[in-house]
């Protein structure tokens, strides 16, 4: 499937242009050291997100993001690689977040968007339904967090 490459690209997407069983891979985004303390200061201040020096101490042998920060990293390429500018209606929501490793400063992370449903409402015709689950990736292609997510798409016709 080809991925939408550019601002341009995205904003002639609609709800048609999604198909179920699609599946787009993207990004990079590159963590960063002092992102990932300023983050944790701000909304996430556990000593594991915040000291480098204390988080040594920890189980997870260093510093790590919150989950939260890899949430809006992830956030960032969606809006960049995948959801349609003009197109997108926002979400009703997730479920089944799971972060299954740390995310450490340094690393490097992509999104793979798998479409699991799309489907146009039947309430309101202007627009449709898109499941899609979402897996953010390390540099090692490992599994760092995934989703499933909602999202309400303005049709084209």
């Amino acid at each position: 499937m080809s991925n939408p490459t550019s601002i341009d690209a995205l904003a002639r997407q609609s709800f048609e242009d999604y198909v179920a069983g699609a599946v787009y891979e993207f990004g990079a985004i590159a963590v960063d050291e002092d992102d990932v303390i300023g983050f944790g200061n701000q909304f996430d201040p556990q000593p594991f997100h915040t000291d480098p020096a204390a988080a040594s101490q920890w189980h997870f042998g260093g510093l790590i993001a919150s989950g939260w920060h890899t949430g809006a990293l992830a956030m960032r390429l969606l809006v960049d690689h995948f959801l349609p500018v003009t197109a997108s209606l926002g979400s009703p929501g997730v479920d089944e977040l799971r972060w299954p490793r740390p995310v450490r400063p340094g690393d490097v992370l992509s999104l793979r968007v798998t479409i699991l449903e799309a489907r146009r409402s039947t309430s309101k015709p202007d627009r449709g339904f898109m499941r899609t689950h979402i897996e953010v990736l390390n540099q090692h292609r490992e599994v760092v967090m995934s989703l499933k997510a909602m999202n309400l798409l303005r049709c084209a016709s």
